[in-house]
């Protein structure tokens, strides 16, 4: 049996991955697009496994993923080295990639990076149900999530909990919801939800009762936008109590359920390296989470 995984190989099938088509793989390394397609065939051959899915863009299959993430570990591995040899070119950066999402991008996690000299940022946004699928992939190297058991390769943080408050603006409490039980007047309320993975609101009223929010729903897929859309009076949403506290201090923005809220617990998920920037973003997003979020 044939164990060894070339590093050209598993470093092709990385660029496959990163620039999407096999033809921009080949200009990123200087290679015919040929040579790229042989050493990915080679690679599956090795393996016995497919390992990429033909579509525009290449994703990578789950076996693709497990060696995508080794690729990526590799070369982190690699840059630490360097760095601690006096290799790096002068003033070249290090680069972490980390997913988070959208509502802990737009009120603490920030001030995190902040605290961490010398790193370049490259921040993916998606729902923190689903941070950790790219940290499966093998296409970020940590991420805040809701997932409290550990990807494989990955260790895991609890970071804290981030409170939501069912709110609406006062027109909205007014008109739609006047005179009737929360859990009657919700689920036919015109309704704001970031996008189609957002469970929050349905959530809410299930916990109230109720099969789901109801069907007028306005999708809105930034944090900023969608509490926005809330304050304007589209619908009502699940906002972060950070967000919410100034504007209902205001009058701007109501509680629909006072003494009710959801809490979503968030973890820091990263891969299990002896990474000297890794260690100290975590350190620093682990600080900055104690203080914003409730613990």
């Amino acid at each position: 049996m044939m164990t060894e995984l070339p590093l050209e190989q598993v470093r092709t099938l990385l660029a496959v991955v990163d620039e999407g088509t096999f033809d921009a793989a080949a200009a990123a390394l200087h290679v015919t697009p040929s040579a790229v397609s042989q050493r990915v065939k080679a690679l599956e051959q090795r393996t016995g496994r497919v390992l990429l899915q033909r579509t525009k863009p290449v994703r990578p299959t789950e076996s693709g993923a497990v060696l995508v993430r080794y690729a990526r570990q590799l070369a982190r591995l690699e840059r630490d080295a360097r760095r601690e040899l006096g290799l790096s070119g002068p003033g070249e950066p290090t680069r972490v990639s980390v997913a988070v999402n959208a509502d802990s991008l737009a009120t603490w996690f920030l001030p995190a990076l902040t605290r961490v000299a010398g790193l370049c940022h490259e921040l993916h946004r998606e729902d923190e149900d689903h941070t950790a699928a790219l940290l499966r992939e093998g296409l970020v190297m940590a991420a805040v999530t809701t997932a409290a058991d550990p990807v494989p390769g990955c260790t895991v943080r609890t970071l804290g909990r981030m409170r939501y408050l069912p709110v609406g603006a006062p027109e909205l409490s007014g008109t739609q919801l006047a005179g009737r039980s929360l859990a009657d007047a919700l689920p036919e309320a015109p309704v704001v939800v970031f996008d189609r993975k957002d469970d929050l609101q349905d959530a809410f009223v299930r916990r109230l009762g109720r099969g789901s929010a109801g069907p007028h729903r306005h999708h809105v897929p930034t944090s900023e936008g969608f509490l926005d859309a809330v304050t304007a009076g589209l619908g009502w949403g699940m906002v972060p109590e950070v967000q919410a506290a100034p504007l209902l201090a205001e009058g701007r923005l109501v509680l629909l359920a006072p003494g009710q809220w959801m809490d979503v617990t968030l973890y820091w998920q990263q891969w299990r390296l002896d990474s000297p920037a890794l260690a100290a973003l975590a350190d620093a997003v682990t600080a900055t989470a104690a203080e914003a979020l409730r613990r």
